[in-house]
């Protein structure tokens, strides 16, 4: 997003990571929000509790747009009251094939000849919000998670940043962020 150009307000992480520096070497706020504090990742954990931190920062940063990648947090109902139809999410498959987690290893598995990335509207339920673009990446012969992932994230880093360019374009036009129509066959563009 920074290599873009893109206005960033504030990278949140669950986690430590490198994404808290980069924020910082751009002059963005960096919010490290542990799951630990709120019972980490098994079944104590606070989900209601953290979305609500989540949310008062992303409000204290007076955040127009919320474009989640690699955030390993599904967030309850009070950030989406907070920024509806404004939450954008990435995923390393062509939705709504291979929600979830595992989303590359699922398609390696299937035997399917193209994957590749989805970026949509993010919803309470898991990769199943509206998508907003993608872009197929072929499955190679001889291809391994981590290969066929490494060719996504090429993909993901053009359309991600692409995608959520134009929706902020949107909202600056006062428009809500919608799906775009479905595109026509040639075959039906002809005849009409």
């Amino acid at each position: 997003m920074f290599e873009a150009g893109l206005p960033v307000a504030t990278v949140i992480s669950d986690r430590p990571c490198a994404a808290l520096s980069l924020a910082r070497a751009h002059g963005a706020a960096d919010e490290l929000i542990d799951r630990s504090g709120y019972g980490g990742f098994g079944p104590a954990f606070d989900r209601q509790g953290y979305t609500a931190t989540v949310t008062a920062t992303l409000v204290a940063h007076q955040v127009d747009l919320v474009a989640m990648a690699g955030f390993g947090t599904v967030l309850s109902q009070a950030v989406h009251s907070a920024f509806p139809d404004r939450i954008l999410n990435t995923h390393p498959a062509l939705l709504p094939a291979f929600p979830g987690w595992h989303g590359v290893r699922d398609a390696l598995e299937a035997g399917v000849s193209e994957t590749g990335c989805t970026v949509h509207l993010a919803t309470l339920e898991m990769d199943a919000g509206p998508i907003l673009a993608q872009e197929a990446v072929p499955v190679l012969a001889g291809d391994t998670e981590a290969t066929l992932h490494e060719r996504i994230k090429v993909v993901e880093r053009a359309l991600y940043p692409a995608t959520v360019a134009w929706a902020l374009g949107e909202l600056e036009a006062g428009r809500s962020i919608q799906p775009p129509a479905p595109r026509r066959a040639r075959s039906e563009e002809m005849t009409t």
